[in-house]
C-alpha cells in the first residue's frame, strides 16, 4: 500500500511542474494515507478525539472497546437471523457452500 501511495505521489509531482494543481492533489493523496492508510496507527484517531460515538475510530476499523464490539457483533448477529429468516434458500445454500 506504501509504495502505491509514494509512486503515485512522485509522479502526480513530476506532473505537477506542467500544473501546480497536481502538486496538491499529491499533497492531498499523503493526507489521505496518514489518516486512513497506515494500518497501524488507525485505532490511535480516537484517542485524538476524531472517533465517532461508538467507539470505532474514523476509518471505521476495529472497535476501541468492549462495549462497541458486542453492539457490532449484536448488530452484525441481528441482520445475519433477519437474512435467514427472509431468504432461506439462499441461507441454505450459503451454509452448504461454507461446509465444503
Amino acid at each position: 500500500m506504501a509504495t502505491i501511495v509514494l509512486s503515485g505521489t512522485v509522479a502526480l509531482v513530476v506532473l505537477g511542474f506542467g500544473d501546480p494543481i497536481w502538486w496538491l492533489a499529491a499533497v492531498a493523496l499523503l493526507g489521505l494515507y496518514v489518516r486512513l492508510g497506515r494500518g497501524g496507527s488507525a485505532g490511535s484517531s480516537s484517542a485524538t478525539g476524531t472517533g465517532t460515538g461508538t467507539g470505532t475510530p474514523a476509518g471505521g476499523g476495529t472497535p476501541t472497546s468492549y462495549r462497541a464490539y458486542r453492539e457490532r457483533r449484536d448488530r452484525q448477529a441481528r441482520w445475519e437471523r433477519r437474512y435467514r429468516r427472509e431468504r432461506p434458500f439462499e441461507a441454505r445454500r450459503q451454509e452448504r457452500q461454507k461446509t465444503r
